[in-house]
């Protein structure tokens, strides 16, 4: 796996070569986004988690074309609240005929491939913001390895179809305490993905399939989305196998199974979703402060009614009104149900 790093990287220093002193400077542009956000939950384990959440990131890009037409930048996110990583993601890009290839810290391809069903809500049901108002387990249908030091391929589009692949060592994982560092020592993480994106007369259609191999297991899924007018419609299933990226010594776990549905419509300046998800899962890690047998199994259901309206360029009104189930197997954890309203607004820049 280490060739194809090598591999990679030869290839981007042989397309740029040569070319680079006629190109124009890259200068860096700034962007981001800021969302703030006031919520109210009611749970049977005790009260909301909070009354106030934020998420902002300053986001640094820029880039040039060479001579022979070869596309060269760079992408630095810079996190607004951070106790761990102040850097989110940060990698350079080549882009051509060939495709594009991406090296330093990002998602795998299966991560940023993957589709998921529609949702313009702030909490939504699939890796969304659940967890900050309520004591739940989080469903994924697309489970990300996180921001790795990774190198990715993307082919060019081809009659509306585009592959992806990925490679990390998980040496240098944002957020990870006691990681490898730069040893390479770490697990290898392969991602592949493939899409199909294409509009028919009027109605749009985009299907995934999305896989991870990291340690010892896999985690893989399918994803799929129809808009037509207003409407758009969409679904998503993924599996996870019970020794994906487990840690080792005694800590255990089951298979765990999730999938999402929902619909959204789209009207002048405001759309309106509403989303299903369920997750019978193996993975719940309720004691990661070590290696006892402590893995989590119980299954989830939850659903959310999301609104966004656009109040002006790149600001937006959004609000969720949410409902959660969760059932555990495990004595240590609490059964848990209840319901909640979060509203906001999010701004891009």
């Amino acid at each position: 796996m280490k060739k194809i790093l090598f591999a990679s990287s030869a290839l981007v220093a042989v397309a740029a070569a040569g070319t680079a002193q006629a190109s124009e400077p890259i200068k860096l542009s700034v962007g981001g986004y800021m969302e703030q956000w006031i919520g109210v939950a009611d749970q049977d384990v005790g009260e909301s988690k909070n009354a106030f959440q934020s998420d902002t990131e300053v986001h640094f890009s820029g880039e040039t074309t060479l001579d022979n037409g070869i596309l060269v930048g760079a992408k630095i996110e810079l996190e607004g609240e951070t106790s761990t990583d102040q850097i989110d993601e940060q990698y350079l890009y080549v882009t051509g005929g060939f495709g594009q290839v991406r090296l330093g810290k990002d998602d795998s391809a299966a991560d940023s491939m993957g589709i998921t069903a529609p949702s313009v809500g702030p909490v939504g049901v699939n890796d969304g913001d659940l967890t900050n108002w309520v004591d739940a387990y989080l469903i994924d249908t697309v489970p990300s390895s996180g921001d790795q030091n990774r190198v990715t391929y993307y082919t060019p589009v081809f009659g509306g179809f585009r592959l992806g692949a990925s490679y990390a060592d998980d040496s240098q994982r944002n957020g990870a305490s006691g990681y490898n560092g730069t040893d390479g020592n770490g697990e290898e993480i392969a991602s592949v993905g493939l899409e199909f994106r294409h509009d028919f007369d009027g109605v749009s259609l985009g299907v995934s399939a999305t896989g991870e191999n990291q340690g010892e297991g896999n985690w893989y899924g399918l994803g799929a989305t129809v808009g037509f007018g207003n409407f758009v419609v969409g679904t998503s299933w993924g599996h996870i196998e019970d020794d994906y990226a487990q840690k080792e010594g005694s800590r255990t776990g089951d298979d765990t199974d999730a999938f999402d549905i929902g619909v959204s419509y789209a009207m002048d300046a405001a759309t309106v979703s509403l989303t299903y998800g369920y997750a019978e899962y193996g993975n719940r890690d309720i004691d990661s402060s070590s290696n006892v047998n402590l893995a989590g199994t119980g299954e989830i259901s939850t659903v959310d009614l999301g609104m966004s309206y656009a109040l002006g360029a790149g600001v937006a009104w959004r609000s969720s009104i949410f409902w959660f189930d969760d059932d555990s197997d495990n004595a240590a954890i609490a059964d848990n149900d209840g319901f909640g309203a979060v509203t906001g607004l999010a701004l891009t820049f």
